[in-house]
């Protein structure tokens, strides 16, 4: 999984020609690491469709406070520059799946 940061976020995500799933998460974040893989999963059943990356919080503190991140593990996609599904929480790999869905296909 690529990482991004406040510098590259707008050419890596914004300016994607794919949809992107930004992970915001932070080291010390236990189920941070416990979604990784399943994240992981679901941008490989994806390949040339979208891109998975993680945003360390922690260290790029401009990125998250535009885009309201209280807790993590917060997943957000990212489509044509817009935020257009947000995840708060460890989720399901189902749960995932059927919000990007629509933006990423099966």
């Amino acid at each position: 999984m690529d990482e991004v940061t406040d510098a590259t976020f707008a050419t890596d995500v914004l300016e994607s020609e794919v949809p992107v799933i930004v992970e915001f998460g932070a080291p010390w974040c236990r189920p941070c690491k416990a979604i990784e893989p399943t994240l992981i999963e679901i941008a490989e059943a994806a390949a040339g469709r979208a891109r998975l990356v993680k945003l360390d919080i922690d260290g790029n503190l401009g990125t998250p406070s535009r885009y309201g991140i209280l807790s993590v593990p917060t997943v957000i996609l990212f489509v044509d520059g817009e935020a257009r599904e947000t995840l708060i929480g460890p989720q399901s790999k189902s749960r995932y799946e059927r919000a990007f869905a629509q933006y990423i296909g099966e």
